[in-house]
């Protein structure tokens, strides 16, 4: 099994562009480096500059190639495809362009991703976790969403980069009945899945099970752990998803509930190979520890045989 973990912004704080108490990215790029990544998410459409020149000097000097870039957008309303469109070819024609990486054995397609994950709706991000009390779309909507999904997969293909579908806590493509539905509407050659361990548990999903059953989709995975005190008092909060992100509900992997031995365990039976993302996500005010918990995530994962 041939795996590598990459680092993404938002162990940093990063996950929306306009946060006033983001970190600067050249921060994020040379903690990334000193916590030993060899590779990093691009982070949401914004945060690091559209200039090829200036990414990639800053990437080569720490030492990071580029896993991937994400949408991370409202894919409902009809009305916002245009600027998916164009965000799409931002993105594409940024990511393949900055430093690679190359492709492990058994690495169904070729790095960088791109992630896409439908946000921005405040009638889920406040049922987070909750399957049984969010509202679900209507079929017209879902349908919207899927077209949605299958016009920016076919962009970013002219790039030559694989889309990844990520469900996420908070939005629309989240519990277990929408990832199954996700998986009946858009064909595998148009795009895969990229399962979060994290998302999973957090919105009332086994990881294990879960990784073990769409191994045939799953393109690309992502690593996070979960503070069951703090989650578990999340959720009987009426707060935002990010919201309880800043007051602990992610912790650094290896201090969590899930089983991350179960979980290379899995990955070994399914013949997963290529690359893995840790995520922590938290309030970027708290950004003085994230080198100190990327770290610590990064020295547990090779503790129990993970290669880094």
């Amino acid at each position: 099994m041939e795996i590598q973990i990459c680092g993404a912004p938002c162990c940093w704080g990063v996950d929306d562009p306009k946060n006033p108490y983001l970190p600067p990215w050249t921060r994020v790029l040379s903690e990334a480096g000193q916590a030993g990544y060899r590779a990093i998410e691009l982070g949401p459409y914004g945060y690091l500059p559209l200039d090829l020149e200036t990414v990639t000097n800053e990437m080569n000097k720490n030492g990071l190639a580029m896993v991937a870039g994400t949408i991370f957008e409202d894919l409902v309303d009809i009305n916002h495809r245009p600027y998916l469109m164009e965000e799409t070819d931002n993105i594409c024609s940024l990511i393949t362009k900055l430093p690679q990486l190359p492709t492990l054995d058994k690495q169904k397609f070729p790095a960088p991703f791109l992630v896409v994950i439908d946000w921005g709706h405040d009638e889920r991000d406040y049922n987070a976790g909750h399957p049984d009390r969010a509202p679900r779309l209507s079929q017209e909507d879902w349908d919207t969403m899927m077209e949605t999904i299958r016009m920016i997969a076919e962009r970013a293909k002219k790039y030559g980069v694989r889309t990844v579908v990520h469900p996420h806590a908070g939005g629309y493509i989240e519990f277990e009945d929408e990832i199954r539905k996700v998986v009946e509407d858009i064909p595998y050659e148009t795009a895969g899945l990229c399962l979060d361990t994290g998302h999973l548990y957090y919105s009332k999903m086994d990881p294990v099970s879960f990784l073990r059953e769409f191994a045939d989709r799953t393109d690309y995975v992502h690593f996070k752990d979960i503070d069951k005190e703090v989650y578990e008092k999340v959720l009987g909060m009426h707060i935002r998803f990010f919201e309880g992100c800043g007051i602990g509900s992610m912790c650094p992997i290896g201090r969590g509930c899930l089983d991350y031995p179960a979980i290379r365990n899995c990955l070994e039976e399914i013949g997963y190979g290529g690359y893995i993302t840790i995520e922590q996500e938290r309030d970027p005010r708290n950004v003085d520890g994230s080198l100190e918990d990327v770290k610590s995530s990064v020295d547990y994962l090779k503790s129990v045989g993970y290669l880094i």
